[in-house]
């Protein structure tokens, strides 16, 4: 099964080189990386072009500076390195962040899980970040959930729930939908995937406008998204952040963002959000 990897790429001189080394050193040789250099002023051309002019599976494209959103940058970058490439070729369709390292078999152990296993549709390992010394598990998410920067698609998967979409949230709603249609999200916990460093450091967004412009482009009702608020609220004892998350989702309400997300995926979400609300919560 042949990759394709995508690489958005924006002011990482520092980083990347560590993220394309992993993958030079791969014991799973049959990708292709295209990394989207996006906007960068700093050094990040040059270190890709050490790359494209030493291996032909390497190869970049150029994009104007975008305004840095959580969520609709990235995958604006993404979709800009996918649409180069005829996706026909590959089998597994990766969206990998340009500040990771890879283990040397991670590839090896994705295909292996993926040519295995034909109802897997999304699969990945596990971020760890370096603290004092050291590399631990970072826990920002549950160890059941493929993280954003290292997402591996089954190419059938990925054009049936039709691809990531350009909003905050995407790293959810595609686990969602990939659900709904029958596939399968896998973490492989033995690939541990270094984050080089910490995600959100440099979004101007502030915390509660994050998370109810999140709840609000996830596709949540009120209800749902007022018990996911609360959740928040109460991890940081503080019900002002609580009123400051609903400000920030009614204000998306009022002004009817768009959604990139159909009427139909909305009630999809909002089923699987209630029913995990009724297993957790409400002990259904």
């Amino acid at each position: 099964m042949r990759f394709l990897i995508i690489i958005p790429a924006h002011n990482e001189e520092n980083n990347l080189p560590f993220t394309l080394d992993s993958l030079q050193r791969q014991s799973f040789k049959d990708f292709k990386v295209v990394v989207v250099n996006d906007g960068s002023i700093d050094g990040t051309s040059e270190v890709i072009r050490k790359y494209t002019d030493s291996d032909s599976r390497f190869e970049t494209i150029d994009l104007q500076k975008s305004v840095h959103q959580p969520g609709s940058k990235v995958v604006n970058a993404f979709k800009n390195g996918l649409n180069t490439q005829n996706i026909e070729d590959f089998e597994i369709i990766c969206k990998f962040d340009a500040d990771v390292i890879l283990p040397e078999n991670y590839l090896e152990t994705v295909e292996n899980a993926f040519r295995n296993n034909p109802k897997y549709g999304l699969v990945g390992g596990l971020l760890y970040v370096e603290k004092d010394g050291e590399w631990i598990y970072e826990g920002n998410s549950n160890k059941h959930h493929v993280r954003g920067p290292m997402k591996a698609y089954r190419k059938e998967s990925f054009i049936g729930m039709k691809g990531i979409r350009e909003t905050l949230g995407w790293d959810n709603i595609d686990a969602i939908l990939l659900e709904n249609l029958g596939w399968k999200e896998v973490v492989l916990p033995e690939l541990h995937v270094k984050l080089i460093k910490v995600k959100g450091a440099d979004y101007t967004i502030k915390p509660a406008d994050y998370y109810g412009r999140y709840f609000y482009f996830l596709g949540l009702n009120r209800f749902l998204a007022y018990i996911a608020s609360s959740k928040e609220a109460m991890k940081s004892k503080s019900a002002a952040f609580f009123f400051s998350i609903i400000k920030s989702y009614e204000n998306c309400r009022s002004q009817n963002l768009e959604l990139k997300i159909s009427k139909e995926e909305q009630r999809v979400i909002n089923n699987q959000r209630w029913n995990m609300l009724k297993k957790k919560w409400l002990k259904m």
